[in-house]
């Protein structure tokens, strides 16, 4: 009996583990508040939402093509947004997983191409590989207001930076066809948060 306790204590810890979810994995210093933004929801073209998963169910290689969450304009402070998305179908390419809206339009978007390559939309750099079907990322944007400057992390690691002006913005997910992009698609988005300082 006794030779079994540190075997059901190791079960006891990864069941807790593997039950508990996404954690509060901020990234960079805080102290950093939790807070629940508003959202709206956005399906235009062959884009559906039902709760988290995003479709395009089109190979439509025109038009708006979008299945996405819209969340409310913040102008202030430093944000967070922190999200998990795992593709679980992809015969298209060049989809837009993650934005930050500014009063310009678009002022950084992650999107993922056929294969798993993650890029920036503007400037087509690489901030990844390895996104294919059934794999689960994990995506931290933390933007300052005050400065503009603009950070996003893949897996906790710090892969792209930019600086842009003021005034008010707004962060979007889910499934979007780009410019140079096409259906279809599905993705799934868990673990979402937002946080404040």
């Amino acid at each position: 009996m006794r030779r079994s306790l540190p075997l059901v204590a190791a079960l006891v810890v990864a069941l807790v583990l593997t039950s508990a979810g996404p954690a509060r994995a901020v990234v960079e210093t805080g102290p950093w508040t939790s807070y629940s933004p508003s959202f709206d929801v956005q399906q235009r073209g062959c884009g559906t939402v039902d709760g988290l998963t995003f479709r395009l169910t089109c190979s439509t290689a025109s038009g708006d093509q979008r299945a996405e969450r819209r969340y409310a304009t913040y102008s202030s402070g430093v944000r967070q947004f922190e999200g998990y998305f795992r593709i679980t179908s992809m015969p298209g390419t060049r989809i837009s997983l993650k934005q930050t809206f500014g009063p310009d339009g678009p002022f950084f978007m992650l999107a993922v191409e056929r294969g798993g390559r993650l890029y920036a939309v503007h400037g087509g750099s690489t901030l990844a590989t390895g996104a294919t079907v059934g794999t689960t990322v994990r995506v931290n944007t933390v933007h300052n207001t005050g400065n503009g400057a603009h950070r996003t992390y893949i897996n906790g690691s710090n892969q792209h930076s930019q600086t842009g002006g003021s005034g008010g913005y707004y962060d979007k997910f889910g499934a979007y066809r780009t410019s140079s992009g096409a259906g279809p698609a599905t993705v799934v988005w868990s673990g979402v948060q937002f946080w404040r300082k």
